[in-house]
């Protein structure tokens, strides 16, 4: 087993090295119907500060680090689509043009709360940008492409966006252009899920400003989900810090330590494409030592002041695989509890930030 271990750590060395090379994913985006070119059509790497738009032909290069990204192409009047990508291509985009109709059915939907944004704009912001203290310096400044829709019989909150919400995170130096898909809160268990695509743009400032800024993030970046999966990637998950328990499989209550994450029972060593793989078959919890929780967070989640880390439960309801940068997949099958949750939006970096480049 050691000598398997070491080799996995030598296969690991080598692909990162091979790895540190960009690719460049080209392509054109076309009407699916006519096949005529959408110009200046949106291109833009998920989560990441990588974008562009396309020129008269419809055509776009777009020029990415290493890792893995999905890949969102848009156009007004067009549904949106996701290409997941982790090496060079060319790739022939077909954007299918939507009903307007439909759209305009959603808006008058009967369940529309009016004055939404005044009645639920504040707990939307808590739920979706965040309470911490980096989403508190963070702006919503188009709140009027927000719908609210209450339904009342399921007791359930949703919130739709007719244009990109843009939001200015003067913590963290970045403005978000989020197409946000849908947001839903259910009362009755008190969860949320939302879903949809951010582009990250960086702000100007004077170096005073910027040092600011990067000392935040590099906080931001220690301790956050993006740092496990780096970890795990890295093959250093103990030695960066976190801890990993799963819950016992013969009482409920009780997380037993996982000795070693890289066992072929939970992992799926470094391979040609690039990634890792895990899975555990029941809930996780993860805490970073090398780190104290907030006092906002423990006063929001009712703990004691005397915790010592921050602790995140996950259920992980398939295989993930991570790539270089963090990113991973399917992110559907990821359900954070804890510390991770508290952190939202106003909280989250992008896959092509590194703490040592800034």
């Amino acid at each position: 087993m050691q000598k398997l271990r070491i080799l996995f750590l030598f296969l690991a060395t080598g692909f990162s090295l091979i790895s540190t090379a960009q690719f460049v994913i080209n392509g054109t985006v076309l009407d699916s119907a006519t096949r005529e070119p959408l110009y200046n059509a949106s291109v833009f790497c998920q989560n990441t500060t990588s974008g562009t738009v396309t020129d008269k032909q419809g055509e776009f290069s777009l020029p990415l680090k290493s890792g893995g990204y999905d890949l969102i192409f848009s156009y007004t009047g067009y549904g949106t689509q996701t290409i997941r990508v982790t090496e060079k291509g060319t790739l022939e985009v077909l954007l299918i043009k939507e009903d307007k109709s439909l759209g305009e059915v959603i808006l008058r939907n009967t369940y529309e709360v009016t004055d939404g944004w005044e009645k639920y704009g504040g707990f939307f912001f808590n739920n979706f940008i965040g309470s911490t203290p980096n989403a508190k310096n963070c702006t919503v400044l188009n709140p009027e492409v927000l719908k609210f829709y209450f339904y009342k019989r399921s007791n359930r909150l949703k919130v739709l966006s007719t244009e990109p919400l843009l939001v200015a995170n003067n913590a963290l130096g970045y403005n978000l252009r989020y197409q946000l898909d849908s947001f839903v809160y259910h009362y009755k268990t008190d969860n949320y899920i939302y879903r949809g695509y951010c582009l990250y743009t960086e702000m100007e400032g004077e170096d005073s400003i910027r040092k600011v800024w990067n000392a935040a993030r590099a906080n931001a970046y220690e301790g956050s989900k993006l740092h496990f999966m780096r970890s795990y990637y890295d093959s250093s998950v103990y030695e960066d810090g976190w801890v990993i328990d799963m819950l016992d499989e013969e009482d409920d209550k009780k997380f037993s330590r996982v000795t070693n994450p890289y066992d072929s029972i939970y992992y799926g060593a470094l391979d040609s494409t690039m990634q890792i793989e895990f899975w555990y078959p029941r809930k996780l919890s993860i805490a970073y030592t090398n780190k104290k929780p907030e006092p906002e967070y423990l006063k929001k989640m009712n703990l004691p002041k005397n915790v010592s880390y921050p602790i995140s439960y996950i259920d992980v309801l398939g295989t993930i695989a991570v790539t270089e940068n963090g990113y991973y997949y399917d992110q559907k099958d990821w359900i954070n509890q804890g510390y991770w949750s508290w952190k939202n939006v106003g909280d989250q970096l992008p896959y092509d930030y590194w703490p040592d480049q800034q």
